[in-house]
Formats: structure tokens, sequence, C-alpha cells
């Protein structure tokens, strides 16, 4: 995929910015409503449980997520899978019982101007860890493994790709610290930019075009929310 107006993409980029958005009530509420939805996908494969935000299910937490999002953000449109008529899902939950893989969320889209993407932790130990490349095409899993480059993706899977790689090796203090999950050979040419330490009560918003992993740092299960925005 080609992507289109990269331009106004890398014009809205930024650090990545910590914010405490939500109060105690509401990320217990944010909580409440994930144990009340039901599950959309277990994914065997990633070991991970997902659950879409169905609007309705709290008419008033879905105007104080999005209004409070809409403070943090300015305008923007959501950028989540849809239900069966059309209505945006407000973000997915993910209920991870292993780290996941390096990976980008920029989207199946190609005229899209996609924005930024919301993580609310709703559990305290874990980090997210985000790379210095950028990456401007489709979804992808990054990978030096030739079976995983041979996966032919359906139209709403991640693309698979070693586009990522580089010549120098990557720092090994780092990788026995954050990411002993990964081949470190999967990691060559990679230099981390920024490296998030989940926190109840923070919320963390970041370019869609950031490379990004789990860490390997995980006590039972990883929860949190994200949501994709774009322009």
């Amino acid at each position: 995929m080609k992507r289109k107006n990269i331009d106004q993409i890398k014009s809205l980029e930024s650090k990545p910015k910590i914010v405490s958005i939500f109060s105690e009530k509401e990320i217990n509420m944010i909580s409440e409503l994930f144990d009340a939805l039901p599950e959309k996908t277990y994914n065997k494969k990633q070991n991970i449980r997902k659950k879409a935000w169905i609007q309705n299910y709290n008419k008033e937490l879905d105007k104080i997520y999005f209004n409070k999002l809409k403070d943090a953000l300015g305008d923007f449109k959501m950028d989540n899978l849809k239900n069966e008529t059309g209505e945006d899902f407000l973000g997915l939950f993910h209920e991870s019982f292993s780290p996941l893989p390096i990976h980008v969320d920029t989207g199946f889209n190609a005229e899209d101007v996609i924005y930024k993407q919301v993580i609310t932790p709703l559990s305290s130990v874990g980090d997210t860890i985000f790379f210095k490349k950028r990456w401007y095409g489709r979804s992808t899993t990054f990978t030096n493994d030739p079976k995983e480059l041979n996966f032919k993706p359906k139209p709403d899977q991640n693309d698979r790709s070693n586009a990522h790689l580089g010549d120098k090796e990557f720092d090994i203090n780092l990788h026995k610290k954050y990411l002993t999950h990964i081949d470190i050979k999967n990691l060559r040419g990679m230099e981390i930019e920024y490296v998030y330490n989940w926190k109840i009560g923070e919320t963390l918003i970041a370019d869609r075009t950031f490379i990004h992993c789990a860490s390997s740092r995980i006590k039972n299960k990883k929860i949190g929310l994200t949501t994709f925005t774009k322009k």
C-alpha cells in the first residue's frame, strides 16, 4: 500500500506524551465496562483476548471518554472497527497473557490521515517500547522469521515485513532488560525512542506511525484500552 497524505501525517507527529485525563472514578468505570463487555476475539497465537468498546453500554461513560479525548487531542475522528450498523467502537480493550511483538498500528486505508493512538492502562505491570523508526505503510508485524514473512494477510490483518532491520546490532543490555521475548536478531538496526512504564491513572498519547511492542515485563496478564484516531 502506498500511503497518501504523508506530509500531512508528518506535520501532526510529536513525541509520546503522558497525560492524566481520567479520574480514579472514571478509570474504575472503564474497568467495569471491560468486565461487562462481551469477548470479541481470543487470538490464541498471540495469547491475547480482545473486547471492543461498544457504545451505549454506559452512555455517560461514552460521553466522558470522547470529551476527554477531544480535550487532549483536539479535533479527531475515531479509527477503530465498527459494529454491524456502521457505528464506531470507541476503543479496543486488550487482555494480554504474553507480550506483543514488534508492530505498527497504521491502519489499512491509504487515504486516511492517521493521527494518535491513546493507551490507557488498566493494570500496573508492563511497558510499551517505542522505537525511533516510523512506518507509513499498512499495519504491519515486523519479523525476521521466513515462515512469517510468507504469511498472506486478509484485508484486515497485519502485513509481515523485515524492512525494519538495519546493520547496527541491538544493545544487549536493553534486550535483557526489556525485550527477552524477541529474537535479538529481529532488533538489528533498531533503537529505542521511549519506554512507557504502565501506571493506572495515566494515559499515553503517541503517533500511530511509531513502530512499537510490549516489553517482556508482564505479571500474569496485562489489561489496557487502546483507541486509534485519524483526522
